[in-house]
C-alpha cells in the first residue's frame, strides 16, 4: 500500500471506533468521513493526496471531546471547534508521518484540517474543504438539525453555510443535494427567493 493509502486506512480505522453509530450500524463518524471523500470527488475529480487526507481526517476522534466539555454559549462553541480543529490536525499529522509520508506533507493536512488560509480566500484547497463539509451539513444533517429550532435561525445559519461556499460549492448544493421539500423552502427563504 502507498503511504497515503496507509494513512486513509489508518484514519478510517479511527473512525471505526466512534461509539455513535448510523441507523445502518456504521460508526457516524466513519459514514461522515466517507460522505465527505464522495463529496470531494464531486467537487474536484483529481485531488491532491493531502486534501484527500484532509477532508478524511475533517472530525477525526471528534466524539472524544463533546460540545459540553466547552462554555454554552457562542464564544465557547467557537473554542470547542478551534480546540477540536488542532487536535484533530495533530493526530492527522501524527498519522501520516508514521504511514511513511514527510512532514512536510503532515503538515500542510494539519493545515488544511485547522482551515488556515480559508479567510481572504488565498488557499484554493481549504475553500474546497469548506465547500465538502458545507455540502455534508445540506446533505446529512439539515434535516435534523432544523427539527425544534426556529425557522429564522434556520434560515440564517443557511445564509452563513451559503456565504462560506464557493461557486463550485454552491452549484452543487443547487443540483446535486436532495434537500427535499422543506430543505429547498429554506434554501429558497436563505436566499431570499419567494
Amino acid at each position: 500500500m502507498s503511504p497515503l493509502d496507509q494513512a486513509l486506512h489508518q484514519i478510517d480505522t479511527l473512525h471505526s471506533t466512534d461509539p455513535t453509530k448510523t441507523p445502518t450500524g456504521t460508526p457516524y463518524e466513519l459514514h461522515y468521513a466517507q460522505r465527505m471523500t464522495a463529496w470531494l470527488h464531486k467537487h474536484t475529480p483529481d485531488p491532491s493526496p493531502t486534501l484527500q487526507l484532509a477532508i478524511r481526517a475533517q472530525h477525526l476522534k471528534r466524539w472524544e471531546v463533546p460540545r459540553a466539555t466547552y462554555p454554552e454559549g457562542k464564544a465557547g462553541y467557537y473554542a470547542w471547534r478551534t480546540g477540536l480543529a488542532r487536535r484533530q490536525a495533530e493526530i492527522a499529522e501524527g498519522v501520516c508521518v508514521g504511514c511513511g509520508m514527510s512532514e512536510a506533507h503532515a503538515q500542510r493536512v494539519g493545515a488544511l484540517i485547522r482551515k488556515e488560509g480559508l479567510r481572504g480566500g488565498e488557499d484554493v484547497e481549504a475553500q474546497i474543504l469548506e465547500d465538502v463539509a458545507c455540502l455534508v451539513f445540506l446533505e446529512e444533517q439539515l434535516e435534523g438539525f432544523e427539527v425544534g429550532v426556529e425557522e429564522g435561525k434556520v434560515v440564517a445559519i443557511l445564509r452563513k453555510t451559503w456565504g462560506k461556499m464557493s461557486a463550485r460549492g454552491r452549484e452543487l448544493a443547487l443540483s446535486e443535494v436532495d434537500l427535499g421539500v422543506r430543505g429547498r423552502e429554506l434554501v429558497r427563504l436563505a436566499l431570499g427567493e419567494s
